[in-house]
């Protein structure tokens, strides 16, 4: 009868950081998720707050602030950063048109605008 030979398996692994950070990331990789949708921002273009700013220069006379003439269109806080930059570069057009007359009191103080000599048919006044 011959002898059974018993063979001895030894598993040895060798493995340097970078491998096991790169198993690591692809595995990760495979079950993240893949659909990614981003919420559509409510964005006022140039042309929307120029428009609507040229409607309301006849309404008010006086100086009036810049919030004053968008106070009825900010219905939700996420709108009013885009509202008053729109509407601010929208009233710097206006006014090198000559629609709009616009002053500020001092730096970060709020912008005041009235009608301009060419909405009014006035000529300059200060």
């Amino acid at each position: 009868m011959p002898e059974a030979v018993i063979v001895e398996r030894h598993n040895e692994y060798s493995a340097t950081l970078y491998d096991l950070l790169s198993a690591y990331a692809s595995q990760r990789e495979r079950q993240a998720v893949t659909n990614v949708r981003i919420a559509m921002r409510g964005v006022w273009s140039l042309k929307d707050a120029r428009d609507i700013l040229t409607r309301m220069v006849g309404e008010f006379s006086d100086w009036t602030a810049l919030e004053k003439f968008l106070i009825r269109y900010l219905a939700s806080p996420a709108d009013r950063a885009t509202a008053i930059a729109s509407s601010f570069a929208a009233s710097l057009e206006l006014v090198r048109e000559g629609v709009l007359e616009m002053r500020q009191e001092e730096a970060f103080a709020p912008l005041y605008l009235r009608a301009g000599g060419r909405a009014t048919g006035k000529g300059d006044e200060a």
